[in-house]
């Protein structure tokens, strides 16, 4: 069985995790938390709730923030394929604005640490494709909130043809980036 092993993104703060998981004629183990090994690695963590979307193939979701206390997040994907994306939107950040995304599946056993203060997306690369998230901080149903998948301030370059992409309205009404931070 291997280790987390954290890998630093470019955006700072933010790490690509290759979770703990083994294999064998059975199927397969993935453990996504230990508290103590994310503490030795810098990254405190409490969790205050967890859940599962699924969504089904070329959907769409996000980019989701909170605007009052923003989580912290661990997502990883227990079933199918999704390619995950996170923007940094803390504005004294040296990578303010800037994006990241990673491949995740149950395959490749690999995890996204999102400090509190990025937008969190993803596109859905199979049909079932089940995200999970493990969160730091209270859901605030009045901040929650957004910026569209397609801002071109942001630029996210996705995998999948947009144009056909299933995308929910309330993820299609979201502002742009410039609602939030004008022309920063």
């Amino acid at each position: 069985m291997s280790g987390f092993r954290f890998m630093e993104t470019e955006l700072k703060g933010a790490y690509l995790i290759e979770l703990v998981h083994s294999a064998d004629s059975r199927g397969g183990f993935c453990k996504t938390f230990e508290k103590s090994i994310f503490q030795q690695a810098g990254i405190s963590f409490k969790v205050d709730e967890s859940f599962i979307s699924r969504s089904e193939k070329n959907v769409i979701r996000g980019l989701h923030f909170q605007t009052n206390e923003p989580q912290a997040k661990l997502v990883s994907v227990p079933a199918g394929k999704a390619w995950d994306v996170i923007v940094d939107l803390r504005p004294k950040s040296p990578t303010f604005r800037k994006w990241t995304a990673a491949e995740l599946s149950a395959e490749n056993c690999l995890g996204f640490y999102i400090p509190g203060g990025f937008a969190h997306g993803f596109a859905s690369l199979e049909d079932g494709t089940l995200m999970q998230y493990i969160c730091d901080g209270r859901y605030d149903k009045e901040t929650d909130t957004g910026i569209r998948f397609d801002d071109p301030q942001i630029g996210i370059e996705w995998p999948i043809e947009t144009a056909g992409a299933i995308i929910s309205s309330r993820d299609l009404a979201l502002p742009s980036f410039s609602f939030f931070f004008g022309g920063k």
